[in-house]
């Protein structure tokens, strides 16, 4: 399983980080130089979850992915039941819709 969002598809970023060097003009310098440029990453906050997946023939299943925390205050995860027992009423609504 990669490290992306199921749902919008955030996933690590590269950049580069630049050291710089050397005395400020007024100082009597000549200024900033680069002295380094070293890769990093951008990471996106993302949470293991069980959800509610849609898979091609349409059938929806319980299945544990990454999703971005972005997503998860969006509303577009939906968590699987806990229990059978307890939600016939909510299960009644999703049948009828």
């Amino acid at each position: 399983m990669p490290f992306e969002c199921h749902f919008t598809g955030k996933k690590t970023t590269f950049g580069r980080k630049k050291a710089y060097g050397g005395a400020k003009i007024s100082k009597g310098g000549f200024g900033l130089k680069t002295t380094g440029v070293t890769r990093r990453t951008f990471k996106p906050n993302l949470q293991k979850m069980n959800v509610v997946v849609t898979d091609d023939s349409g059938n929806s299943r319980a299945k544990k992915v990454y999703v971005s925390t972005e997503a998860i205050r969006a509303g577009l995860v939906t968590k699987p039941l806990k229990r059978k027992y307890g939600y016939t009423r909510q299960q009644k609504q999703t049948d009828e819709h």
